[in-house]
């Protein structure tokens, strides 16, 4: 486990009271060639220099597209390296998505958090959605990752518009839900994609920290967009729009 970025760990005195973060709805490679996930990983990197922040936070799978059929990705894949290297030239970790395997023969939807040191898996989807039931197996339990002083719960996709998953995730004691997804194009999907995180910030009274696929994505032709960030009151902090490429940055303060 890179030591930047730890579940489970206590707060320090010196914590600073805010984290700069940023989400990132990068383009997205075309799914299911052999350099899928090294397109990816170079247009990650760019983006954690481009963001400047602490914390960098990518959709759903993003390192492979969402492509159901992508092989898994292991957190000791070189592949890898030039996303380690740019969160190590940054001071950045960088939460990404992709397939992995457990050491059963299991596969998993997993958030991986990337520091200068490596990668590791620190959080599996618990909600599958559809086909995804086919192939993979659901995470056991909420997960929050520590960072800076920031205790962040985290979600992928059909587990933010789950709202059982953020009570079980914020009785953990969070000061932000942080939200790695993909949500259809249209107005509806827009609408629905704001109001689970609106409400998950309000129910809560935490942050709410979202970042979805735009244009196109594996098996999807095109995406909402719409990437951001919730105030605990529900209001929206900054915000993308529908174009593959864009970020948004914010400051997360402790509760």
């Amino acid at each position: 486990m890179p030591s930047s970025a730890q579940p489970h760990e206590s707060s320090t005195a010196t914590a600073p009271l805010t984290v700069a973060v940023a989400v990132a709805q990068p383009v997205c490679a075309v799914a299911g060639r052999p350099e899928t996930v090294s397109e990816n990983v170079a247009l990650h990197a760019a983006a954690v220099r481009e963001a400047g922040t602490r914390l960098v936070v990518f959709p759903e799978l993003s390192l492979t597209g969402y492509d159901l059929a992508a092989p898994a990705v292991d957190p000791a894949d070189a592949r890898l390296a030039p996303l380690v290297a740019a969160c190590a030239e940054t001071g950045a970790v960088a939460l990404v998505g992709a397939p992995v395997a457990e050491a059963d023969g299991r596969e998993c939807i997993a958030t991986l958090a990337v520091t200068g040191e490596g990668a590791a898996v620190v959080y599996r989807k618990m909600c599958l959605h559809g086909a995804e039931v086919e192939r993979f197996t659901p995470g056991e339990k909420p997960v929050v990752l520590e960072l800076d002083g920031l205790r962040l719960g985290l979600a992928v996709c059909a587990d933010a518009a789950d709202p059982a998953h953020a009570a079980e995730t914020s009785a953990l004691g969070i000061d932000a839900y942080v939200a790695s997804t993909l949500y259809g194009p249209g107005a509806a999907q827009a609408e629905r994609r704001d109001g689970h995180l609106r409400s998950r910030a309000v129910a809560h009274g935490v942050w709410c920290v979202l970042a979805t696929c735009a244009g196109a994505s594996g098996e999807y032709p095109d995406t909402s967009g719409g990437s951001g960030v919730w105030a605990p009151d529900g209001e929206i902090v900054a915000q993308a729009g529908t174009a593959p490429g864009e970020l948004v940055r914010a400051e997360l303060r402790r509760r």
